[in-house]
């Protein structure tokens, strides 16, 4: 029974698992090797003799040195840092309490709100920049940074307050009516009592809204035209890829540092990141 038990967990977990993982992984390992690897070897025929295709006996630093000596990669950088920190802090006070006044305040048609909420986040982007653009070119705000960050809120607000909503249903009532009855307003009772059990709810929709706001192209494609004013996604995409010439050790080299911000906020929140997603809550 035993052997039979280690058989199964094998075919159905093991194998399983471990595949699901190449898979994922794969395409950040060759994003790494083709920073690292010269040009001469990236460019090599891969029946070149002795051409090892998934490794480098001569790894380099040119492709990232030429992202910041060649391109404004750095200010890229900045830009979607700040873009993504602003947004992400907008949306995600607006989302916190739209969340709470519609998991908690009993008002009419407060469900069907929450749903029209999450349609919102649903419309495709592609529908919303041009309306968006005229309301960009009249406020003045085009190829700056706040033409994003204005933007982008249309639709980080509508998931960070849907994934709240859920997340505060899942907090029990009666630790704020305790509160209530102690004499504690409504607003005490939800900044000193829920928000801090709420903490990896919020994490994890910073999280999104960060990963979102990071990874964003058309809004930023469509509003931002200077080179200094780029975003990652849309510098490195625009300036390394010319007609149909391809800078393939540069541009992984900027996708492989764009991923590690996100990578670092992961690593950091991950805990309060599953117990967010799954909405559990600690008694």
């Amino acid at each position: 029974m035993i052997e039979g038990a280690a058989w199964r967990k094998w075919v159905f977990y093991n194998i399983p698992l471990i595949l699901f993982v190449f898979v994922l992984l794969f395409p950040f390992y060759w994003m790494i090797i083709t920073t690292f690897r010269p040009d001469g070897e990236l460019y090599r025929p891969w029946n070149a003799a002795n051409y090892q295709p998934f490794w480098t006996n001569n790894p380099t630093l040119d492709h990232i040195l030429y992202l910041f000596e060649e391109t404004s990669f750095g200010r890229w950088m900045l830009n979607t840092m700040f873009i993504a920190a602003v947004s992400t802090v907008i949306s995600l006070f607006c989302g916190v309490l739209a969340g709470y006044a519609l998991a908690r305040l009993n008002f009419p048609f407060a469900g069907g709100l929450g749903t029209v909420i999450f349609v919102t986040y649903l419309v495709p982007q592609t529908l919303l920049f041009i309306p968006l653009a005229e309301i960009i070119r009249n406020f003045q705000l085009g190829d700056t940074p706040w033409s994003l960050i204005l933007t982008y809120p249309t639709f980080l607000i509508p998931f960070c307050t849907w994934l709240m909503m859920g997340y505060f249903k899942a907090i029990p009532k009666e630790l704020e009516e305790c509160a209530r009855i102690d004499g504690a307003s409504r607003w005490k009772a939800m900044v000193y009592i829920i928000l801090p059990v709420a903490v990896p709810g919020i994490l994890s929709a910073g999280i999104f809204a960060f990963t979102l706001s990071w990874n964003e192209f058309i809004y930023a494609l469509v509003f931002l035209s200077s080179p200094d004013q780029k975003t990652v996604p849309v510098g490195v995409t625009s300036e390394l890829i010319r007609g149909d010439v391809f800078f393939w050790g540069p541009l992984m080299a900027g996708a492989l540092l764009g991923s590690i911000p996100v990578a670092i906020v992961y690593s950091f929140f991950v805990e309060h990141y599953v117990s967010g997603l799954t909405g559990s809550v600690k008694g």
